[in-house]
């Protein structure tokens, strides 16, 4: 190894590290970025699907041909334009050939390339491919002087620096990349949308986004799918050149005999695999996360179809496809974010319009320098048949100095005025030329080259022709490429989703009748259906436990569980234990305190309030809503004092316009409903007041109907005091002694 020490001096610089870094770097992220994975505005592609197309060109795999092996092309690309591994050339061909990854494929594909399971393509030596007519329209004109050329990287051969074909490919087909610093995401598009939204732009360069959106009416992918964004929304991408899509699965409901159905997804959104959203979507039912879906079928063969089954014929449909968008990859983002190589190679976010003009810039471009390729062309030939109409005029004197002349073409230019090129012609041409039909075929010919050329001149001076001309050949390829065409056809349709609304717990549990029983032991269960008083009375308890709460309610409910702490608990109805057996202990489904005692359970109804009061006397009227707690821990809702406890938990009527409240020391007092604050945590105000003791009981009723309580033994007969006058005070007041007979528990409930 040479040593530093013995190196030239003008080969080595002191640099600081981090400058030395800093530069390295750029190079390398500007390499990345031009030459790797940000596509061309002008052709949509990157450098390794161009020199791919080009390899093919070469190897003369046109559409009409036979396939070659994959490992040729790629051996022929990394050998010659590539040096790149040869995995990463293959996987960007198999790309290319995919019908559900690219719209309009470029590459047409024999034997295994992958499937949209996610399954990998065959090795490239097992696969074969060839070009199609979208990769010959791409690469149209590459003979014809269009574009510049410019050697390989190693200098033996050379490459075109971009495509000239009129095919839209950067909207047409997308692209998507990972740069430094930078990325670029495009979803694909109907070209015949994106040929009317061109031809508007050649009519009215001034045209805005909104105009043009007329004709394109959002992305077209190739795997089909809803779009379900407004158009609002659209137009702000498009306007922007920044912005997502929603895309969701095409599913149908299918009705069967009997009242029962199914859905059947028929497309699935682009880029998604199709086996991994089927375990996703299996994964929600073993999970119970999605307990109105009960099976998922895969009867996919060359077209997708996905089975799905509700848990019963009563399960909105509506509600389970919402469900199913919101939870897995049936409903995706697809981002835009256009960000690609303008003429200068330099990268830039473009919107809709701006992508568009740039691509038409380029075909204009292309146009011009096709007519001159031809127009020198023309000219060439022109000064050839020039020549040969020489001889005509002078067959037997060109004859002479041929046959009697050592050097005759010198001397013909000199006697003719003949040019190098046409001298050397003349002396090339064949016995059989000089006949009398080839003199009238090379005047003829000549006239027509010479109205072609005038033609050509004209349509390079004058915009308006060029115009003209551009609209025609788009409107030939909109024929080849329209929307009654097998490949031309809209695929993603367009449907805005209504606003996402918020799913129900109800909705997603099949509504059954239950009844939860809790016992003093706190062991809790959900028996089916609505237990009567004998059905609860025949229960069986542990030994040494009994019952202490029994509420009936729906496997759609949600079960409200009070302590006397304050704390209030919410418990999924149907998480419950079933009736078997003797339940579970509650405090398996939240954190129970171990001190704390049930003070109330009952079922959440939506809009409802409760009465709340500890044991000092003190309470308020609280919404359901806001005692409801989605956490193990609950929510605290009554601060109560040291010592105290929470007493009553009364649910409130529509109807109720009073409160009554009666204490341990036998005395009631009745007062507006109205007085009671309405909070969502605190103490609240003072109900009653109270020398010794404290709060019992607490109800709240409509005035009109009076004050009823059960009365005492096995009658189960109710007693109600109509005249409450003697009762009624101020909230806060002491009292006065209960109407005669009422329970001598102090309590208006048995």
């Amino acid at each position: 190894m040479t040593d530093i020490a013995e190196l030239p001096e003008d080969s080595v610089r002191n640099t600081p590290f981090d400058s030395a870094l800093s530069d390295r770097y750029l190079v390398y992220a500007l390499s990345t970025i031009t030459a790797r994975s940000l596509p061309d505005v002008r052709d949509g592609l990157k450098p390794v699907h161009r020199r791919l197309l080009w390899a093919m060109r070469l190897l003369r795999l046109d559409p009409a041909s036979g396939y070659k092996k994959c490992a040729r092309v790629v051996g022929d690309v990394i050998g010659k334009y590539h040096p790149h591994g040869d995995q990463s050339v293959y996987d960007a061909m198999v790309r290319l050939a995919q019908t559900f990854s690219l719209r309009y494929p470029l590459v047409d594909g024999q034997g295994n390339f992958g499937n949209v399971d996610g399954d990998n393509a065959a090795a490239m030596r097992y696969t074969e491919a060839r070009l199609t007519a979208a990769a010959g329209e791409l690469m149209a004109g590459l003979d014809e002087g269009t574009v510049d050329f410019r050697p390989t990287y190693n200098g033996e051969e050379e490459e075109p620096e971009i495509f000239p074909g009129l095919f839209p490919n950067l909207l047409a087909n997308g692209a998507s990349g990972i740069a430094v610093g930078m990325a670029t995401s495009i979803p694909p598009h109907n070209v015949a949308e994106l040929i009317d939204a061109a031809v508007l732009l050649i009519d009215k360069p001034e045209a805005e986004t909104a105009e043009l959106l007329d004709h394109v009416k959002g992305p077209d992918f190739p795997t089909g799918g809803v779009l379900v964004d407004s158009p609002a929304t659209i137009a702000e991408a498009y306007a922007t050149g920044r912005g997502a899509f929603r895309v969701r699965a095409k599913i149908e409901k299918v009705d069967e005999k009997g009242g029962g159905w199914h859905l059947v997804v028929s497309q699935i959104p682009y880029q998604v695999q199709k086996s991994k959203l089927i375990e996703q979507i299996a994964e929600l039912i073993n999970d119970k996360k999605l307990p109105i879906l009960a099976d998922v079928r895969d009867e996919s063969d060359e077209e997708i179809r996905i089975v799905l089954e509700p848990r019963s014929r009563t399960v909105d449909a509506d509600m389970l496809m919402e469900s199913l968008f919101r939870l897995t990859e049936l409903e995706v983002r697809v981002s835009l974010n256009l960000n690609v190589l303008d003429d200068t190679r330099t990268p830039l976010v473009m919107s809709l319009k701006q992508a568009l003009a740039a691509w038409l810039k380029h075909q204009f471009e292309v146009l011009i320098r096709r007519s001159q390729h031809r127009l020198a062309k023309i000219a060439d030939r022109i000064e050839l048949l020039d020549g040969y109409l020489i001889v005509y005029l002078n067959l037997d004197r060109v004859i002479q100095i041929i046959r009697e002349e050592d050097e005759p073409k010198p001397v013909m230019m000199a006697e003719f005025g003949l040019t190098d090129r046409q001298a050397e012609a003349i002396l090339n041409m064949r016995l059989r030329s000089l006949r009398r039909l080839e003199e009238m075929e090379l005047t003829r010919e000549r006239a027509t080259l010479d109205a072609e050329g005038k033609d050509l001149e004209a349509l390079i001076a004058s915009p308006a022709r060029q115009r003209t001309r551009m609209k025609r050949d788009l409107a030939a390829l909109r024929e080849r490429y329209g929307p009654e065409t097998a490949l031309g056809a809209r695929r993603t349709l367009l449907s805005e989703a209504a606003p996402a609304r918020e799913i129900p717990l109800e909705a997603m549990v099949e509504r059954e009748p239950v009844t939860v029983i809790l016992s003093q032991r706190g062991w809790i269960r959900a028996m089916k259906g609505h237990l009567d008083e004998a059905a609860q009375a025949a229960v069986k308890f542990k030994e040494g436990d009994g019952p202490a709460h029994a509420i009936r309610a729906q496997t759609t409910d949600r079960i409200l569980l009070a302590t006397d702490q304050g704390r209030f608990y919410t418990l999924p109805a149907d998480k419950l234990p079933g009736g078997r057996g003797f339940g579970e202990p509650v405090r398996l489904f939240a954190d129970i305190d171990a001190d704390a005692r049930v003070a109330a359970l009952l079922a959440a109804k939506p809009g409802a309030e409760l009465l709340l009061a500890s044991g000092d006397g003190k309470g308020f009227v609280v919404d359901m809503a806001d005692v409801t707690a989605e956490t193990r821990k609950g929510k605290q809702v009554v601060n109560l004092r040291e010592g105290g406890r929470l007493k009553v938990v009364h649910p409130v009527a529509p109807t109720d316009d009073y409160v009554a409240a009666i204490g341990d020391n036998r005395k009631m007092v009745i007062f507006p409903l109205g007085e009671l604050p309405r909070m969502a945590r605190g103490q609240g105000v003072t109900i009653q007041r109270y020398k010794d003791g404290g709060l019992s009981d607490a109800i709240s009723f409509r005035l009109d109907d009076g004050l009823s309580w059960t009365m005492g033994g096995d009658t189960g007969r109710t007693r109600t005091e109509a005249d409450l006058t003697p009762w009624r005070a101020a909230r806060g007041a002491a009292g006065r002694m209960p109407p005669v007979g009422f329970p001598r528990d102090n309590r208006f409930r048995g």
